[in-house]
């Protein structure tokens, strides 16, 4: 076994066990599906809410008031595939205190149904529009059959719920996101939208910037979410690096006391044997004794070495994969800690699967996208009685110098790191910014701490009911229009996402010694924004981009702090870290932040994770690609020397000791060239 990974947690984040967010009202709901509930009368809404937060009930809540009282004649729950049918079997809510329970007719669950989607379930469908039943639940797949089948006009004055909605697209090669903008453009049903992870791992818009609008959104945070357990309080979340097969270091990141989920790579990556049976075999070698298995569940029986007996289940071996799967479903895997040990999967066990005594998912090989990503961590965040940390990791190859797919190897290490970055956002507070100018004061609800708020002085504010941090910055633009307030307060974490993941913004952030930060916080964020939200004008651009790169660097920043006096082990302070960075830079202002790297802190871990070795080699890959100032970039360089000639009554210079400065004057010296070339329509 290897010694070279290194346990150096990318993201490690504390919460304070209040216990909010388990608690429920005199109608049985919790905090979130009560958020959700009050905005029950919207035609078209969008909940985006974290794994475990209780979407599959707040629909059901809101269903069956729009059934009763809102002249809806039916419910339409769409789910992307049939073990998350699961999740809307019947409820007694009425027990809890709600004035209906949730019934769905056997027959009309069409994930339990026989046949394919485009075949006896389509029929099935038909059948259930013509009947004076209430509720049907089916995949994806069987609603896009049944829609193509019937029409759109067959569903008016229905609800369609769509659940994981990040599946959705709005390419127009996605046929869910086609259909769901034909039901918009007619304008006759009702759509419930729920996501914990409202962005998609291919960077796709999920739905065009016409049809979000439409949507009412009901947001709740990781951070109000785990905040508010009873029991779990520490959630680590990283990437480690191995050398040689997997197999043989698997132990080096598994701890058999904790319950795992451990997804093995796919047959056709780089990580893998290419025989997943063997792969399997070898891990529970590593763990111990085969005892043989278990004739009523048929989990793997496995004697460790400090003689404990392992209750393994293997979802890899199609042999008895059915037999498994009904076994996990068993009331057992909630009710008793010691049903099962460690579930090892390949392509199950992620999206809509519920373990709650799930401590630690080990995902081996980098995943398809962001979004799967954000699924397997949510396996590992329920709360449950004597379980107070959680972790993901992701096992990744090192880059080897006498393997060609040393690209491929480079890919993988930038995902995974994109991936750390982007839940760091996820899990910390909401942030909410402010200019500071000299009519500001203090936010009724904030807390500005000991001295109160400060007039003179940038200030930093906490709200603990709402988990809502505020902070003011000079220089601050605001969004003007009302569609800018909304992405500046709701979807940050969508513009992070296509940031985190746009290639070439990352490896210069990480890479390249010679990088002037603001190439990335204006130049490339600024474009993202331009291409993500083409809708608004420059000026509303340029406030969401301000707020998208605060957001960023302020946590990076934090990260800093929380690790700078630990030798690279996190001391469980991101939170803490955010309040601190705000309270040290009292005179904070857009510039600064502009001037700071995004991935400064990214490479600080990666550094500290993957061998000196490696790490040159992903650097020489990536330097290898470095390119010149291309026209759209020089264009948007252009438009920012024009701003600085505006504010400083002089053009910047090229012999300027300041290397953004300098710049802008190469940006706009190359825009001229280009517009002198024709390059420009």
């Amino acid at each position: 076994m290897s010694d070279k990974i290194k346990s150096v947690p990318s993201v490690s984040v504390t919460y304070a066990r209040s216990g909010a967010s388990t608690k429920a009202n005199t109608l049985g709901m919790r905090p979130m599906q009560e958020l959700a509930y009050e905005k029950r009368g919207e035609q078209y809404l969008l909940i985006k809410s974290p794994p475990a937060s209780g979407k599959s009930r707040a629909l059901m809540f809101i269903a069956l008031d729009k059934l009763e009282n809102q002249g809806i004649k039916q419910a339409i729950i769409v789910v992307p595939e049939k073990s998350i049918g699961a999740s809307f079997k019947d409820e007694p809510l009425s027990q809890f205190g709600f004035w209906a329970d949730w019934h769905v007719e056997p027959k009309w669950n069409l994930c339990n149904a026989p046949g394919n989607d485009n075949g006896g379930k389509v029929r099935s469908f038909g059948s259930f529009l013509e009947s004076s039943d209430k509720v049907l639940v089916c995949t994806h797949a069987t609603f896009r059959f049944a829609v193509e089948a019937y029409g759109v006009e067959a569903f008016d004055d229905r609800l369609i719920a769509v659940d994981e909605f990040h599946h959705v697209s709005a390419n127009p090669d996605n046929k869910l996101g086609q259909h769901l903008g034909q039901f918009i453009a007619r304008d006759k049903t009702h759509i419930v939208a729920m996501t914990g992870s409202y962005f998609r791992g291919d960077a796709e818009a999920v739905l065009a910037p016409q049809d979000e609008s439409r949507f009412d959104t009901v947001t709740y945070t990781y951070y109000e979410q785990l905040n508010g357990y009873e029991y779990l309080k520490q959630l680590d979340i990283g990437y480690f690096f191995y050398s040689g097969s997997y197999v043989d270091d698997i132990l080096n990141v598994l701890d058999p006391d904790k319950k795992t989920i451990i997804h093995i790579p796919n047959v056709n990556s780089r990580e893998s044997t290419k025989d997943k049976i063997k792969e399997v075999e070898h891990i529970l070698g590593e763990l111990g004794d085969w005892q043989g298995a278990d004739p009523a569940t048929g989990f793997q029986l496995v004697k460790c070495r400090d003689g404990r007996m392992l209750r393994i289940a293997d979802l890899v071996d199609p042999t008895s994969q059915g037999k498994i799967q009904e076994s996990l479903r068993a009331v057992e895997m909630k009710t008793d800690r010691d049903y099962v040990d460690i579930i090892i999967a390949l392509g199950m066990a992620k999206e809509g699967f519920d373990w709650i005594w799930c401590e630690h998912a080990l995902t081996v090989g980098y995943r398809a996208s962001l979004t799967e990503i954000v699924q397997i961590i949510g396996r590992a965040t329920r709360d449950a009685p004597g379980k107070t940390r959680a972790r993901f990791t992701n096992l990744i190859a090192e880059p080897d110098a006498v393997e060609d797919a040393v690209t491929e190897a480079v890919n993988d290490t930038l995902k995974a790191i994109a991936a750390s970055l982007l839940m760091e956002q996820v899990l910390a507070p909401r942030f909410e910014f402010k200019p500071k100018n000299p009519e500001t004061g203090p936010t009724p609800g904030f807390d500005y701490g000991e001295g109160g708020y400060d007039p003179d002085n940038c200030n930093f504010g906490v709200n603990e009911q709402t988990g809502t941090y505020q902070i003011e910055i000079k220089g601050l633009a605001e969004p003007r229009s009302k569609e800018a307030a909304r992405i500046c307060q709701e979807d940050l974490n969508e513009v992070i996402a296509a940031f985190v993941q746009d290639k070439p913004a990352i490896e210069r952030g990480l890479f390249d010694e010679e990088l002037i930060p603001e190439e990335l916080t204006q130049v490339r964020m600024g474009k993202i924004i331009k291409e993500k939200y083409p809708e608004l004008d420059a000026e509303d651009q340029e406030a969401v981009r301000q707020h998208a790169i605060a957001a960023l660097n302020l946590t990076q920043q934090a990260k800093r702090l929380a690790t700078g006096e630990k030798d690279g082990m996190l001391n469980t302070a991101l939170i803490d870290g955010v309040r601190r960075f705000a309270m040290d830079v009292r005179d904070l202002d857009i510039d600064l932040i502009d001037r700071i790297n995004p991935f400064g802190e990214a490479y600080a871990i990666l550094a500290k994770t993957m061998s000196e070795d490696s790490l040159k080699q992903v650097a020489a890959a990536i330097s290898a690609k470095r390119t010149a100032i291309t026209p759209d970039d020089a264009k948007v360089i252009a438009k920012r020397a024009a701003e600085f000639k505006r504010e400083r009554g002089r053009l910047p210079s090229l012999t300027s000791p300041d290397a953004w400065e300098k710049h802008l004057a190469e940006g706009a010296a190359a825009f001229m060239r280009f517009r002198s070339e024709g390059r420009y329509e």
